[in-house]
C-alpha cells in the first residue's frame, strides 16, 4: 500500500488546506494524475499521484489543514499482492488514532505545532485567515470566542494570530476583566516581550440594501487580499511621494530594439523589466528602502527580491517575486517577468514564487491610470506605482533657448512606511529611479 504524503511545497510552507478531492475512494488513478487540490496562502495546487493504482483510503476531508510530511491517503499500487481492504483500512485507522493521541501531548514553546491535532469550536479559517491548531487549542481552553479571535490583529505571516498575540490578549483580560473585548475597544494596546500590537475597532458600517442588489460572497483569495490591505493600513503610516519622469529616450530605444530582440530570444520585451532594473539599481543606492520592521528592530535585507503585482483573469491580484533581481541581466529579467506573469495567469505559481519579497512594484499604467497611491505589501516598507506613459507637450531647455516639444512622460508614485522611511529617503529614492529611466543609454545593446 503506497502512502501519499503532503510534499514540501517550499522553504517557508509548513501546512496547506485541502480545498477539493478530485478522486474518491475506489477510483482508479494513473501515474501523475491529480488526486486533490490544496491551498497554501494565495496559491492553489494540484497534487499528482506518483504511482498507478486505485485510491484505497482518504485520511483527511475538505477544509482540513495538513502538515508537510503527513500521510494524506493510501493508494493500492497496480500489481500489488491482494489484501483485505477492510482489514487494511482498520489497521490504518488504528494507526492514525494512535498518531492523533500521541500528537495531542506535543506543544512546544513557539508555534511549531506541526504534530498537534485539535477538535475545537474555533474554526480553522475565519475572516480570511487560518488559525493554527495551537492557537485554536489555547482559545478553546481559555474561553476566547471566535468573534474575539477574529478581531485580534496578528503579528504573524499574512496577519495570522500567533500564540504570543493570543496569550497577550488573555493576560490583559485576566488582569482587568472589565476591559471590553476588541470589538468594543477603539484602541487597546497589548504588550509582549518583543511586540506591541494595536487592536482598533474594525467594525464595518452596515451598507444599504437597495432593490435589485445582488450579494456576492468573496472568494478565498479576495478575502485574503482584503484582510492584508486593511492590516497594512493599520500597521504602517503611509506617505506617498510623486515624481514625473521624461522617458522619451527609453521609449525610442525600446522601439528600436524590440523587434530584433523578440525574434532572437522568442520572448517579449515589455517596459516592466526595464522599470525593475532601474528599481534594483536605486535600491543599491538606498539600501534602507530594502528593510522590514520587527517590533522595535529593523531587518536590513541583503537580497533584493522584487515583487511585481499581477492582475489575474478573475479580477484578483497576486504578487510573484523575482529573487535576487539585481543579479539578472536585462534580458534575464525580461524572461523571468514573462514566465512569472504567464504562470500567474495560468494558476501555475508555486508557493515559493510569492514568498520572500523585499520591495514591490505595481504598474497602474496598464489600466490607463496616470498615477496611484499603492498600499504597502507587508512586511515590506515601500511600494512603487508606475503610471501610464503619455505623449505630452513639455518645455525643453536648449542652447538656443527654451522650446516646446512632444515628450513621453510618466508619473512614479512611491508609498512608504513613515515609521522607518522619512520623506527625504522616500523622495530621493523615487527620484533616483526616475533619473535612471531618464538617462537611458540609447546605444545600449541587449
Amino acid at each position: 500500500m503506497f502512502e501519499l504524503i503532503m510534499p514540501k511545497m517550499g522553504e517557508s510552507v509548513a501546512e496547506a488546506t485541502i480545498t477539493e478531492w478530485l478522486k474518491k475512494e475506489g477510483d482508479t488513478i494513473k501515474m501523475d494524475e491529480s488526486i486533490l487540490t490544496i491551498a497554501t496562502d494565495k496559491v492553489d495546487s494540484d497534487l499528482p499521484s506518483p504511482v498507478s493504482g486505485f485510491l484505497a483510503k482518504i485520511l483527511f476531508n475538505v477544509d482540513d489543514v495538513i502538515q508537510v510530511g503527513q500521510v494524506i491517503a493510501h493508494i493500492k499500487v497496480e500489481n500489488e499482492e491482494p489484501t483485505d481492504i477492510k482489514v487494511e483500512n482498520e489497521r490504518n485507522l488504528k494507526r492514525d488514532e494512535e498518531i492523533v493521541l500521541n500528537s495531542k501531548t506535543i506543544i512546544t514553546e513557539e508555534e511549531t505545532d506541526i504534530n498537534i491535532s485539535v477538535k475545537s469550536n474555533i474554526s480553522r479559517e475565519s475572516s480570511g485567515r487560518f488559525y493554527s491548531p495551537l492557537v485554536r487549542s489555547i482559545a478553546e481552553e481559555e474561553g476566547v470566542s471566535q468573534e474575539d479571535l477574529d478581531k485580534i490583529i496578528g503579528s504573524g505571516n499574512e496577519g495570522r494570530v500567533t500564540k504570543r498575540d493570543l496569550i497577550a490578549f488573555i493576560d490583559i483580560k485576566k488582569k482587568n476583566p472589565n476591559v471590553p473585548g476588541p470589538e468594543n475597544t477603539s484602541k487597546e494596546i497589548y504588550k509582549t516581550e518583543e511586540k506591541k500590537i494595536v487592536t482598533p475597532n474594525l467594525s464595518n458600517p452596515t451598507p444599504y440594501s437597495l432593490p435589485g442588489d445582488e450579494i456576492i460572497e468573496m472568494d478565498r483569495m479576495r478575502r485574503l487580499i482584503s484582510d492584508h490591505m486593511v492590516m497594512s493600513k493599520h500597521v504602517s503610516p503611509h506617505v506617498t511621494s510623486f515624481v514625473e519622469a521624461d522617458v522619451t529616450s527609453l521609449v525610442l530605444w525600446r522601439k528600436k530594439v524590440k523587434s530584433d530582440y523578440e525574434n532572437r530570444e522568442n520572448s517579449r520585451l515589455t517596459f516592466t523589466p526595464i522599470f525593475l532594473e532601474a528599481v534594483t539599481r536605486a535600491i543599491k543606492d538606498f539600501p534602507n528602502i530594502n528593510v522590514s520592521v520587527d517590533g522595535n528592530n529593523i531587518i536590513a535585507h541583503k537580497p533584493i527580491n522584487i515583487g511585481m503585482a499581477t492582475a489575474l483573469p478573475n479580477g484578483n491580484l497576486i504578487v510573484p517575486v523575482i529573487k535576487n533581481a539585481d543579479r539578472y541581466s536585462l534580458s534575464g529579467l525580461a524572461k523571468e517577468v514573462n514566465q512569472l506573469a504567464e504562470d500567474a495567469r495560468n494558476n501555475k505559481l508555486k508557493p515559493d514564487d510569492i514568498k520572500g519579497g523585499t520591495y514591490t512594484v505595481t504598474n497602474v499604467g496598464t489600466f490607463g491610470n496616470v498615477m496611484g497611491t499603492p498600499i504597502i505589501n507587508q512586511p515590506q516598507v515601500a511600494i512603487l506605482a508606475l503610471g501610464a506613459i503619455r505623449k505630452i507637450p513639455a518645455v525643453i531647455e536648449t542652447s538656443e533657448g527654451d522650446v516646446i516639444a512632444i515628450r513621453h512622460k510618466m508619473f512614479l508614485s512611491h508609498s512608504y512606511d513613515h515609521r522607518v522611511v522619512d520623506g527625504a529617503l522616500g523622495g530621493m529614492f523615487v527620484k533616483r529611479v526616475a533619473d535612471y529611466l531618464e538617462k537611458w543609454d540609447t546605444e545600449r545593446v541587449i
